[in-house]
């Protein structure tokens, strides 16, 4: 049994994860914004550089989740500094003070993206030692995985999960993209050939879990599902599965860009992503394909 401490707690992916964690016998706590007298919940302000010094003591693996949503609002400046500075410092905070309280760590886990390789469509399917691009999002995730990085000098093991599109029915992206789909207005977005890296929730927290009892992971590895899929491949097999018609011409490009902003790359660029490599680990995907998804 270990004991883990994981950031974005109360999150999505977090809570679930921490159930998951709790029914493999781990002893798990979380950091929280908000103080309470809460078992297993400590305190933490990254405005006034502040940890609960009791949380990072007497843990061995650290899960780090937490970051603002990449598309939760628009990207004007003081929001790209946010998502910059949710991750950035964050990661920096901690890594001080483990290096203050705690550095016998036994392991550093973090969240990064796939966006890594940039908000692209192209024919290549991106391996973990593929370079970055220059954009936006590849920026967030270069300085996220070189802060985590950081843990190695301490003789920290370190992994970093680019994760893709996270699907869960219990809300996040699939219930949006669901949403006018179901409401008979669903229709594919820009070209339709976009890409989209994605992943289902479980098999998500599965490869967290596996992070920290494998120690032979450590590095860079893709959290994505096997699968490759075009928006509109996405688009017709949720209409499909819902008995849903699709009769409207794809939402066009100018129209998001309207709508969003920058934040409209997202969506309309994306390219395959390898998950060779945490398949070369043993690990094995509960859902593989999308069919497999929906048919649960």
């Amino acid at each position: 049994m270990a004991s883990i401490l994981v950031t974005g707690g109360t999150g999505l992916i977090g809570s679930n994860l921490c159930k998951l964690l709790k029914a493999k016998g781990h002893a798990v706590s979380i950091l929280s914004r908000s103080k309470t007298k809460k078992p297993h919940v400590y305190y933490w302000n990254l405005n006034e550089k502040y940890i609960d010094n009791e949380a990072i003591i007497n843990t061995d693996y650290i899960i780090h989740l937490a970051g603002a949503g990449i598309a939760d609002k628009r990207w004007t400046k003081a929001r790209k500094k946010e998502l910059i500075a949710s991750r950035v410092d964050s990661t920096n905070l901690l890594f001080q003070k483990v290096n203050e309280l705690n550095p016998n760590l036994k392991g550093f886990i973090s969240a990064s993206g796939v966006g890594y390789y940039g908000a692209i469509t192209s024919d290549k399917i991106f391996q973990e030692n593929d370079a970055p691009n220059n954009d936006f999002l590849s920026k967030i995730c270069i300085l996220w995985e070189k802060e985590t990085a950081k843990f190695n000098s301490l003789n920290i093991r370190t992994v970093s999960l680019r994760t893709g599109v996270v699907f869960s029915n219990e809300g996040g992206a699939l219930e949006k993209i669901i949403k006018p789909i179901k409401l008979g207005i669903g229709a594919a977005i820009g070209s339709g050939k976009q890409y989209m890296p994605w992943i289902a929730l479980e098999d998500l927290c599965n490869i967290y879990a596996l992070s920290v009892e494998n120690p032979e992971i450590k590095g860079i590895y893709n959290a994505v599902a096997p699968e490759h899929i075009t928006n509109k491949e996405l688009t017709k097999l949720i209409a499909k599965n819902l008995q849903k018609p699709l009769w409207l011409p794809n939402i066009p490009s100018f129209v998001l860009k309207i709508i969003l902003g920058e934040l409209a790359v997202i969506l309309l660029e994306g390219s395959r992503v390898s998950s060779k490599k945490i398949k070369n680990t043993g690990f094995n995907f509960i859902y593989p394909s999308l069919k497999n998804y929906f048919s649960k």
